[in-house]
């Protein structure tokens, strides 16, 4: 009886494991491209990534389990975006995580199917990249880096923590629909301020710093360096202009804050990696990006480096200080 029972036993069992192996082999791999516009040693990127790769765990996509995230770094670089682009495209994953406008529009020039989920994007509308915000269309949604409308907060910070500013210069990208618009917004809030904007569009690095020092010629000038490719790419050799020309500097971004910028203002753009990782669970399991509408931001941090500060003589007002996100000592 004994015998009869094992033999039964483990015949069970090995009717079993072809349904075991079965099981396995149905929960496919996904795999995700994602194309950057920073640099493979870029400490944002690699945090941005991390986030991104912590947020689909909470949903139970394991990165090197049952999802595979291929990056590439374009760090900027227009030809980069095209040529990883098609890559990436190249390898058919189930969605691509496109950082910024720029590389958005270079992914959609490759596929109309693959899904695509942007983060830290302006203006997607007119830029061409979705029909509406609450009805994207295609193959493309994501999420707003911001509305034009922080922009002239930038100037109004700029003015709260350097009263004495008349004179400011915008760093921003003019061959993109967002520097055109950030600059416009402040610009519409400049005379109440009682500030002359002076913008610079420069064509590669060099001529940024020429056109930067030019401008610290005279007194009583200030810095806004907007959200852009070109300005993350060059961002250390902005944060040490700006300390080398003694130009109180606002910026787009809490990074450059936390690098030795002086004061930064914006979204919380980890905050859109974990967003963008739910959007793409939402795409795995059936929904379309046509319908998954464009959101914008819903956190915003206001970061202050303290040190440069005092390197620069400045004494920030407590009410700036209250208000702060973030401290840098």
């Amino acid at each position: 009886m004994r015998r009869r029972n094992f033999i039964a036993g483990l015949a069970s069992t090995t009717a079993a494991w072809p349904v075991a192996a079965r099981a396995q082999q149905a929960e496919r791999v996904r795999r995700i491209g994602v194309l950057s516009n920073k640099s493979s040693g870029d400490v944002q990127g690699r945090e941005e990534a991390a986030a991104f790769a912590d947020a689909l765990k909470t949903h139970g996509w394991i990165a090197g389990g049952n999802v595979q995230i291929n990056y590439r770094w374009g760090a900027g670089d227009g030809e980069r975006y095209r040529t990883y682009a098609a890559e990436l495209v190249a390898q058919a994953p189930d969605a691509l995580l496109a950082v910024g406008g720029t590389v958005t529009g270079a992914l959609q020039r490759v596929t109309r199917d693959i899904p695509i989920v942007f983060v830290a994007t302006s203006d997607p509308v007119n830029r061409g990249l979705v029909a509406s915000l609450s009805r994207p269309g295609g193959n493309t949604t994501g999420f707003l880096l911001f509305e034009y409308s922080i922009c002239g907060k930038w100037l109004e910070l700029l003015k709260e923590i350097a009263p004495h500013i008349t004179r400011v210069a915008v760093i921003r990208d003019a061959s993109q629909f967002s520097g055109v618009g950030e600059f416009a917004a402040i610009q519409a809030i400049a005379p109440s301020l009682g500030v002359d904007l002076s913008p610079i569009d420069p064509r590669d690095s060099a001529a940024m710093e020429r056109a930067v020092r030019d401008f610290a010629h005279q007194s009583n000038g200030g810095l806004i360096v907007t959200e852009s490719g070109t300005s993350i790419k060059d961002r250390d050799r902005i944060i040490a202009l700006a300390a080398q020309q003694r130009l109180p500097a606002v910026y787009a971004n809490r990074y450059f804050a936390t690098a030795g910028g002086l004061i930064s203002y914006g979204p919380d753009e980890i905050d859109q990696y974990h967003r963008a990782a739910d959007y793409v669970d939402r795409i795995f399991k059936g929904e379309k990006p046509a319908e998954l509408p464009v959101q914008a931001p819903t956190k915003f941090e206001l970061a202050i480096n303290l040190k440069t500060a005092k390197t620069l003589g400045i004494a920030v007002p407590q009410t700036l200080l209250a208000r702060a996100d973030k401290l840098i000592e």
